[in-house]
């Protein structure tokens, strides 16, 4: 495959207690199967743990096709978040990392300069290795979500594309944001509404898209759905207006069902370990 979009970071199962199933999911493999279900070539980089867990989302990761060939499955458990819908909305409760902070290596580095996007975010734990990410990366795209602004102030001039979550702005509101961010260094800055769509920005021009009717059943994972489909146009070069619509239809769509991407697996579903054959390094 010719890997254009890399994602490197998080990954998590969201557990649905209240359904008794999980799903696969976190920032980075939730923008990386959204990429390649738009016709990127997509692979990831993470680390899975050893349970069923880690098993569920390997085992996504190689259904949607996205490349695994530098994903690490580590002793231990993986990453999980316990997750409630409350009027189509997801709360999350408790969580847990696991495994999932990991260093990357030359051979990751290498992986990174040969992509044509490389996308990461603040749930990725990778902030200290974020300057050598984006000397390496053609292009770096990061998910900021609804961090303070003096966490944005310090990791903004590193990339590239940067992704903002202000779910009850104003498209005034999430403008003024987008200059701001604009200003710190990215190319690209897209600031997400929720229901109100999204704003774009790039050089001079501003976009806004507004997110169409969609009955709402879960809206996890809506955010990096936008992502995915965003970051696939811009590798085909689409113009802001174009590319910026067609992601926030996207990541409306992807709220009619539970999930970030589908897979349910159940709760009680045997633990069972990874083949072997699938270990790699632990890095941590």
């Amino acid at each position: 495959m010719n890997v254009t979009l890399l994602t490197v970071g998080d990954n998590v199962v969201d557990r649905y207690l209240e359904l008794g199933v999980l799903y696969p999911g976190g920032n980075a493999v939730n923008v990386a199967v959204h990429g390649r279900r738009s016709g990127a070539g997509a692979a990831y980089i993470g680390a899975v743990g050893t349970d069923v867990a880690g098993r569920a989302v390997l085992d996504a990761l190689v259904a949607e096709g996205v490349d695994t060939s530098l994903l690490r499955v580590v002793e231990g458990p993986n990453a999980y978040a316990d997750v409630r819908i409350v009027d189509g909305n997801r709360v999350f409760e408790h969580g847990d990392p696991g495994v999932s902070r990991f260093r990357l290596t030359p051979a990751d580095f290498a992986a990174v300069a040969a992509a044509t996007i490389v996308h990461t975010g603040e749930c990725s734990m990778v902030e200290d290795q974020l300057a050598d990410l984006s000397a390496a990366a053609p292009r770096l795209s990061f998910d900021f979500s609804e961090r303070p602004d003096d966490y944005i102030d310090t990791y903004a001039p590193l990339v590239d594309i940067a992704i903002r979550s202000l779910p009850s702005a104003t498209v005034e509101e999430a403008e003024r944001e987008a200059r701001r961010i604009h200003a710190l260094g990215p190319e690209l800055v897209a600031v997400t509404m929720g229901a109100g769509g999204a704003v774009g920005l790039r050089g001079e021009q501003v976009v806004h898209a507004p997110a169409p009717a969609t009955a709402v059943v879960d809206t996890l994972g809506a955010g990096d759905a936008f992502i995915g489909r965003l970051l696939t146009g811009l590798i085909d070069d689409a113009p802001l207006d174009t590319l910026l619509g067609a992601a926030t239809a996207y990541a409306s769509s992807s709220c009619a069902s539970f999930g970030a991407f589908g897979h349910e697996t159940s709760l009680e579903q045997s633990t069972a370990p990874l083949n072997p054959i699938h270990k790699g390094v632990d890095l941590s």
